[in-house]
């Protein structure tokens, strides 16, 4: 196979990867919380296809993971009184589940019925000292700017508001968490503030996530009809030198 056909399919092979990110993107536009995604891409550089030790590596293009954009989404009103969101980039609200500590811009959050607060998933919501319990028969819960909890004029606790010092620590767990894929301790973040009866939107930008969607698709289509015209010209060549013999 021709140098040009593997270089091709492998930026064929990022083009596919790119395009499945940012089809999620589009999907997620409406998702609380979400943090729009983009394909990091590198160069490696590897033999040739022949052996020609005059010529210098061939560069093939290389999938080096997935970069997220954790900036502000908007903030909406939504009137329920369990509805947080976080103003400030960086910061996430603590949470914890079966499998350990989790980390969420989501704040769309419920009671269980011991009356524990907890993520749509059932994910125990983390205050300064543990698990967070709200007594119903205590009237609606009042939450100040610094993640404060009260009912009926009464301190309850105090939502865990927590940074890292590198975002790149986190890895996407689904169900709009984010576990600690380090050593790292995180941090409590102060300098932020917490939004009763709202929540974050999704960061995603639709109309340019479906103009990348549409240059993925034409640079997949150039590539490949570069790979075509390598083809056929590696046949018709091979076809001439038959005549010639």
């Amino acid at each position: 196979m021709e140098n040009a056909t593997y270089v091709g399919l492998s930026r064929q092979m990022t083009l596919r990867r790119e395009l499945d990110i940012v089809a999620n993107n589009i999907a997620n536009a409406d998702t609380t919380g979400f943090k729009v995604e983009q394909l990091l891409l590198g160069e490696e550089i590897g033999e040739r296809a022949r052996n020609a030790f005059v010529r210098p590596g061939v560069s093939f293009v290389m999938d080096q993971g997935v970069g997220r954009d954790f900036g502000q989404g908007a903030l909406k009103q939504t009137g329920r009184t369990l509805d947080f969101a976080i103003e400030g980039e960086g910061a996430f609200f603590a949470v914890k589940d079966g499998a350990g500590d989790a980390y969420t811009r989501d704040g769309a959050f419920t009671l269980d019925p011991e009356g524990r607060l907890t993520t749509q998933g059932g994910a125990a919501v983390q205050g300064d000292g543990g698990d967070i319990i709200l007594d119903p028969a205590l009237g609606q819960a009042a939450v100040a700017a610094d993640g404060t909890i009260s009912q009926n004029g009464e301190l309850v606790g105090r939502l865990s508001v927590v940074r890292f010092d590198t975002l790149a620590v986190l890895e996407k767990s689904g169900d709009g968490l984010y576990r600690n894929a380090s050593n790292a301790a995180p941090q409590a973040a102060n300098d932020v503030q917490v939004r009763q009866a709202m929540l974050e939107g999704s960061n995603v930008n639709p109309i340019l996530e479906i103009t990348n969607l549409i240059e993925i698709q034409r640079a997949y289509e150039s590539v490949t009809r570069m790979i075509e015209n390598t083809t056929d010209l590696s046949r018709r060549a091979v076809e001439r030198l038959g005549r010639a013999a």
